[in-house]
């Protein structure tokens, strides 16, 4: 008894040995494909607090999830270059306890197998009801078609899930009848309907016309596709990345993906067309049917998540803190060849939580709550009047990485000017009335990332027009004098946002080195841009708030914050306390 003891023990040493070792090995190799070097002098334009990986090409945000008191990002990687490439893309696997700080792990799915050989392309995660979490992505098979197929975790007491199993039944699906091999991707979360049935949407296109199609399947193994899509636009074309989720219409905690509730409304992402656009409508589950309030690329209403540099995002359900979080990837303006100089490409937005505005005609987005963990110093100002033609300083914190909230009063509504038929399109007028463009109301609001010489910067602004019955608000990010380097991409962005002026009008701005995501109307109105400013790097680089209309306006309240650097490293420098 006493020798079987001994050798039980030897046995259990053994493999917290080889474990270990394992483990330590998998880092190394980690850290002998990525290149940690932060230094701020030669990376000027690489992000603080936003999530990439320390090298190479990232794109679409891939199954995120939260399990076992983790939270997972997969995304799309190349972990051979720092572009696009052949397409044989992996599965980058990282991890986090707070979605802030990330613990960077190797690969999850890599391009080994027939039916994904030529890429693991996006997908979506489900968690089953025993606790597993499955996977399932877009493999390209050697015909260049695309299937979808499965993977599960190898070990779901692993609290990391460093290890998934494809399906020996893959591919679960393939294209069949009227659908393209190159034109069927990205499996949305599954969810179960009161029938027991899981069901999922793929994104693809019919007949010219972008597609939501639905499939069935009571083992999530075999699935059958229903004789109608979930929803189809005849104003669009290939549906990619969709996304399905209901929303809450009074409360304000978000739903689990397969809550059926009388009191919410369904929302359908799909991304095309550069951008991700979103419907809200009633979906009856015993009969999948889901009718539209208002339909796709509507001449009156276009919702998007984010009216500027934004894509193939995803949603998923945080049920340690009951909200519905966005990621969403934000591509590079600085063209191929800078991409392969400094060795990496990609962002992802910082997550979002994500509900519908009390009007229930459009969702609002907000930066999660905890990045106020990385705020530091502080700068507030109160009822400040900025007269026409005015700009000033805002100085005491970190002005290259930043959170900034503002709150403007605008005194007198009546000398609004009018807006004129032609100027439906919000982007084109941005483009026609930048920043330099004086008005009456406007243009006022933030310039970042500025030189001390103002021979650089971006704006984040508002003007204000009067309507046929109501005033309207225009948002513009204007990136047009954002960098004195000519081959930068330099795109102004625009939106109208339907909320009152006679209130205060809120502008929230995360500035982080190359990236400014802005928050117009307490999240009503989201743009993304880039910048990659040749002197406002560093601490070169400085923060406005500015009036260059003939009106003055008042900021009732400015809160500022320098930003500390979010920790990304390999699995062996951190431990679960730190993170």
């Amino acid at each position: 008894m006493k020798k079987r003891s001994r050798n039980w023990l030897m046995v259990g040493f053994l493999t917290i040995v080889i474990a270990k070792y394992e483990e330590v090995e998998a880092s190394r190799r980690l850290d002998e494909e990525t290149n940690l070097d932060s230094d701020p002098t030669l990376q000027p334009h690489r992000t603080a607090y936003h999530f990439q990986p320390p090298k190479f090409w990232m794109n679409d945000p891939n199954g995120p999830m939260y399990y076992n008191g983790v939270y997972h990002l997969f995304y799309q990687y190349n972990p051979r270059e720092s572009v696009w490439g052949d397409g044989k893309l992996s599965w980058g696997h990282s991890i986090s306890y707070n979605l802030v700080d990330w613990v960077h792990l190797e690969n999850a799915i890599n391009p080994t197998d027939p039916f994904d050989i030529n890429g693991c392309w996006s997908g979506s995660a489900t968690i089953l009801p025993d606790g597993t979490p499955a996977i399932l992505y877009t493999g390209c098979d050697p015909e260049k078609r695309q299937v979808q197929n499965l993977a599960v975790a190898k070990n779901a007491s692993d609290p990391y899930l460093r290890e998934w199993i494809k399906s020996d039944h893959n591919p679960l699906l393939a294209p069949v009848d009227d659908i393209k091999g190159d034109y069927f991707r990205d499996p949305t979360t599954a969810w179960q309907g009161p029938d027991g049935k899981w069901r999922l949407i793929v994104g693809s296109e019919i007949c010219g016309h972008g597609t939501a199609l639905l499939y069935h399947s009571e083992d999530f193994v075999s699935w059958t596709k229903s004789h109608r899509p979930l929803h189809f636009s005849k104003r669009t074309k290939m549906w990619e990345c969709p996304d399905f989720y209901p929303v809450s219409v009074n409360g304000t905690n978000g739903l689990d993906t397969s809550v059926i509730d009388r009191s919410s409304k369904h929302v359908l992402k799909a991304s095309f067309n550069d951008h991700d656009y979103y419907v809200i409508g009633a979906y009856e589950p015993e009969t999948d049917a889901f009718s539209v309030d208002t339909d796709f690329m509507d001449d009156n209403v276009q919702l998007r998540y984010d009216y500027g540099v934004f894509y193939a995002s995803k949603t998923f359900y945080d049920n340690a803190k009951r909200r519905r979080i966005l990621w969403g990837w934000v591509t590079e303006a600085d063209g191929e060849s800078d991409d392969t100089k400094k060795g990496w490409s990609g962002l992802q937005s910082f997550p979002r939580s994500i509900l519908l505005d009390e009007s229930g005609k459009q969702l609002t987005q907000w930066p999660i709550r905890e990045i106020e963990s990385l705020r530091t110093e502080e700068v507030n100002i109160q009822n400040k009047e900025i007269e026409g033609g005015a700009e000033f300083e805002i100085t005491g914190i970190t002005a290259s990485q930043a959170d900034v909230e503002v709150s403007f009063h605008i005194p007198n509504l009546d000398d609004a000017e009018l807006l004129l038929r032609e100027w439906r399109d919000p982007e084109a007028l941005c483009r026609i009335k930048n920043a330099s463009a004086g008005g009456k109301i406007g243009p006022f609001g933030l310039m970042v990332l500025a030189s001390d010489n103002l021979a650089e910067h971006a704006d984040i602004f508002f003007r204000i027009y009067k309507g046929n019955d109501k005033h309207v608000v225009l948002m513009c990010s204007d990136q047009s004098r954002s960098s004195l380097r000519e081959e930068v991409e330099k795109t102004t962005y625009g939106a109208f946002i339907d909320v009152d002026p006679s209130q205060n009008l809120s502008l929230r701005s995360l500035i982080d080195h190359s990236i400014i995501e802005s928050f117009g109307g307490r999240g009503k109105t989201c743009i993304t841009a880039r910048a990659y400013p040749k002197v406002a790097v560093g601490n070169a680089a400085r923060l406005y708030a500015f009036n260059y209309g003939t009106e003055s306006i008042v900021i009732s309240s400015l809160s500022a914050w320098s930003m500390k650097p979010a920790q990304l490293s390999p699995l062996h420098e951190r431990t679960k306390s730190q993170i």
